[in-house]
C-alpha cells in the first residue's frame, strides 16, 4: 500500500472512531398492551437512537414501585435506562441529557399526560415540566417545554 493511501485510510478510521456517536443504553419500557400513546413514545425514543425493549404488562404499577417512582409522578408507562427510571412522556433529549450528566437521582418524570409531550403530540404548545427525582424523593425542575 502506498504511504499516501495508508495515511488516508488511517485518518479515515481515526476520524470515524473519534466522532462516532456514543452508544446509548437500551431502554426497558413497561406499558399496557392497549396503550397507543405508549407506543408513540416508544417510537419517539427509537427515532432518537435508543434501542427500546417494550414489555406489555398489566402490572406496570409493580415496576413503578420497584424503581421508586413517587405516586404523584405516575403516568401511563414506566421505563428504565442507565440506572434511572423515566416515568411518562419524557422527551428523548432530556433522557440523553440525564445520561450524559449522571446526576445523583432516581430518575425523570412527566406527571400526567401533557397534551404536547412526545407520544401525546396533539399539536398544542401546552407547557409542561420534566422533573428530576432525587435519591431522597424530592423533585426539582430538570427541563421546561
Amino acid at each position: 500500500m502506498k504511504p499516501q493511501l495508508r495515511m488516508t485510510v488511517f485518518l479515515s478510521l481515526f476520524a470515524s472512531s473519534v466522532w462516532a456517536a456514543p452508544t446509548l443504553p437500551a431502554v426497558q419500557v413497561y406499558k399496557s398492551p392497549q396503550c397507543g400513546c405508549c407506543e408513540k413514545w416508544v417510537d419517539h425514543m427509537k427515532s432518537a437512537g435508543f434501542k427500546v425493549i417494550a414489555h406489555d404488562t398489566n402490572t406496570v404499577a409493580e415496576h413503578k414501585t420497584r424503581l421508586g417512582v413517587p405516586l404523584a409522578m405516575g403516568s401511563c408507562h414506566t421505563a428504565e435506562v442507565g440506572g434511572y427510571f423515566v416515568e411518562g412522556h419524557v422527551p428523548a433529549g432530556d433522557v440523553k441529557k440525564l445520561l450524559a450528566e449522571k446526576p445523583q437521582a432516581k430518575g425523570l418524570g412527566v406527571p400526567g399526560m401533557p397534551a404536547s409531550s412526545p407520544g401525546m403530540d396533539d399539536g398544542s404548545k401546552t407547557p409542561y415540566e420534566v422533573l428530576l427525582v432525587g435519591k431522597d424523593g424530592s423533585t426539582t425542575t430538570f427541563a421546561r417545554h
